[in-house]
């Protein structure tokens, strides 16, 4: 069976060069913050405040990414270079950084987060592509009509790199520079986010207080995460077979089924998610 062939998608224009990773970034952080902002306007709310909790995502995800990514290798020079981002690493980062100006400018975190909810899960469908785009983040070898080699991937899907940096147990005798097809994983995380979103979509005006929306969205991410793992190569599987990277997802799915619970019922100190309407003022007294 013969694999399908992927070659890194970048375009050069003068000394600048673009690539499909950089492009899907951008595209992922816009449909964001246009996701998000919708959400807010069918809710009658302001949707200014969503350019200012997109930049504090950009840079906290974009550090969080690195410096997860630094401590997995064990390196502190990754944190200067141009590759290495973890998915946990920037969602952690891109959260943390939303909450703190969220606080600073005093906005309830419970209805910006309910609102990005399928903002979050578009944008990770749309930044996987550009893992497709430069061929990393693949899976482990594959034989089938659907499997691909990355001959030109971030790195190549060689037996030496799968055996050396994802400690992939190969059969005796395969030759070091062999193109090895692999699971495509880039393709099924694009799927399962497009699926994460459809599902936050269609409930995005649900009934349960403020927030809920974001606690599925943690929970849909921790299982999506953990089902891509079993296909992934990785070199970090520690806990009793798990990667670390499940291990985090449990820890989403455990929190955002808790964060869900208790956003589940409107109630003092647990808004909805419309804006309360203001009554209009009675007519004057004609004297």
């Amino acid at each position: 069976m013969n694999p399908i062939i992927h070659h890194p998608f970048a375009y050069q224009i003068g000394p600048i060069q673009f690539t499909g990773f950089g492009l899907a970034v951008l595209l992922a952080f816009l449909i964001a913050q246009i996701t998000a902002a919708e959400v807010l306007r069918e809710r009658h709310y302001d949707t200014g405040i969503t350019s200012d909790v997109l930049l504090a995502a950009v840079i906290g995800g974009l550090l969080g990414a690195k410096i997860y990514y630094a401590i997995l290798v064990g390196d502190a020079h990754a944190l200067v270079q141009r590759a290495g981002f973890v998915f946990w690493g920037g969602l952690i980062g891109g959260i943390l950084a939303s909450a703190l100006i969220i606080r600073i400018k005093g906005w309830p975190f419970t209805r910006i987060s309910d609102a990005a909810a399928p903002g979050l899960a578009a944008a990770y469908a749309i930044g996987r592509t550009g893992c497709w785009a430069v061929g990393d983040d693949y899976g482990r070898p594959w034989h089938s009509p659907f499997a691909v080699a990355f001959p030109d991937g971030a790195p190549p899907s060689t037996a030496q790199n799968l055996t050396q940096l994802f400690h992939v147990t190969l059969p005796a005798g395969t030759p070091p520079g062999e193109v090895l097809s692999v699971y495509p994983t880039q393709l099924f995380e694009v799927a399962l986010g497009v699926g994460m979103f459809c599902i936050l979509w269609r409930l995005r005006r649900h009934t349960h207080a403020e927030g809920w929306l974001f606690g599925l969205y943690c929970a849909l991410a921790g299982i999506e995460r953990f089902i891509i793992e079993i296909f992934r190569a990785k070199d970090d599987r520690f806990f009793g077979g798990l990667t670390l990277a499940q291990v985090i997802a449990l820890a989403f799915v455990a929190g955002g089924a808790l964060w869900m619970a208790a956003r589940r019922t409107v109630r003092p100190g647990a808004p909805g998610i419309e804006a309360p309407t203001v009554p209009p003022a009675a007519p004057a007294r004609a004297t």
